[in-house]
């Protein structure tokens, strides 16, 4: 893996050096754009509008847009040049329980790996500390050209950087909730029906996504139909659907 980000971290006098690698790696799907007309593929060019002409990638930069409409070029090295202290250091603010951190705020996780000599007891001593605690540190980090809060964390051993969403980047829940009435009954089969279904293996789950286009494309070249699988219907009778749920799971497992 290589580095996408090299500093320290800062709990109280101690000073870590470390380096971050991404922690995950996504494979989706990929559709491309094609003209509907002739089915051939279509291309994104970088356009100047000032000349009127496509440019080379070497000659794209960025800028900063100011309220009155100019725009500020930026260099890598000026942006090198920014005064931010979290560009090379994750300073701890704080720890708090794992559990106080909602995961909504989940942002990219990172793994976090000892840089340099000197580097390995104090690493292991972090990461030991919190997986005895149950806390994770927060922090704040400059990293792709953003700064966020992140958690420290430990996982199998290891420390992980996990990025946060600012609290004004959630979006607020609105009415959403429904204020239905529920029954003493109807929770205890729905908390029994919970603890009725089996545990997840999540290594055996895996995306049908890709198959799934797979059988579209396969059914467009034949002149073939896919039969499309109906969902469920919504209960007429919630408590006998509860009933004739709980009873399923413990058929299926044997009870």
């Amino acid at each position: 893996m290589r580095a996408t980000w090299s500093g320290v971290i800062q709990f109280g006098m101690v000073v870590l050096p470390v380096q971050l690698f991404g922690a995950t790696e996504e494979h989706p799907v990929r559709l491309h754009e094609i003209h509907t007309a002739d089915s051939s593929r279509v291309e994104h060019r970088r356009f100047c509008r000032v000349e009127g002409r496509e440019i080379p990638y070497e000659e794209v930069g960025r800028g900063f847009a100011m309220p009155d409409g100019n725009v500020v070029p930026l260099t890598d090295e000026d942006l090198a040049h920014l005064p931010l202290p979290t560009k090379r250091a994750i300073e701890v603010l704080g720890f708090v329980p794992g559990q106080d951190i909602d995961p909504i705020s989940y942002g990219k996780p990172y793994f976090a790996g000892p840089n340099g000599p000197g580097a390995d007891r104090p690493y292991v001593l972090l990461v030991e500390a919190l997986a005895r605690t149950g806390f994770v540190g927060v922090s704040k980090i400059a990293i792709r050209s953003r700064e966020r809060l992140a958690l420290l964390r430990p996982r199998h051993g290891v420390l992980v950087v996990q990025t946060l969403l600012w609290a004004d980047e959630l979006r607020d829940l609105g009415d959403l909730a429904p204020s239905a009435p529920v029954t003493d009954r109807e929770l205890e089969l729905a908390e029994t029906l919970i603890g009725s279904l089996p545990g997840i293996e999540e290594s055996e789950l895996q995306d049908d996504y890709g198959h799934a286009l797979e059988q579209l494309v396969t059914a467009k070249l034949s002149g073939g139909e896919l039969i499309e699988p109906v969902g469920p219907a919504a209960p007429v009778d919630l408590m006998a659907t509860l009933e004739e749920s709980v009873q399923a799971a413990r058929a299926r497992r044997g009870d």
